[in-house]
């Protein structure tokens, strides 16, 4: 799959920029790691098969959307995770969970009522 930053430097609103910050692998699994404690760059990096570099690149685009925050300690560049930075994500997706759930039970319903009419 080609990935491409061009998209995330294109300007949209927050909920946007989230849902795009959360798209990619490797920043989920920078967030998953970050659930845990702060964590250097260096050490986030250790994590993945890709340069120190390209995971900079990634916590670059999640704390461009707010998900996480940096904090410099002498050389080293601490990244903890904003859980206040996922509250419109996750509203949006809870909003969007509570009206398929609702949709499908009322298909659940009107399916179960025409099978008991045959």
């Amino acid at each position: 799959m080609l990935y491409s930053t061009i998209v995330l430097n294109v300007s949209r609103d927050s909920l946007s920029t989230s849902l795009i910050a959360m798209a990619h692998p490797v920043r989920r699994g920078v967030m998953d790691r970050l659930q845990r404690s702060p964590a250097r760059v260096t050490d986030l990096a250790a994590g993945f098969d890709i340069s120190l570099a390209a995971v900079s690149r990634h916590v670059k685009v999640l704390e461009d959307a707010g998900l996480v925050a940096r904090t410099i300690e002498g050389r080293d560049h601490i990244i903890a995770g904003r859980p206040e930075g996922w509250s419109e994500a996750a509203d949006w997706i809870d909003e969007r969970s509570r009206a398929w759930g609702l949709g499908l039970m009322a298909l659940k319903t009107i399916l179960e009522a025409e099978d008991g009419d045959r």
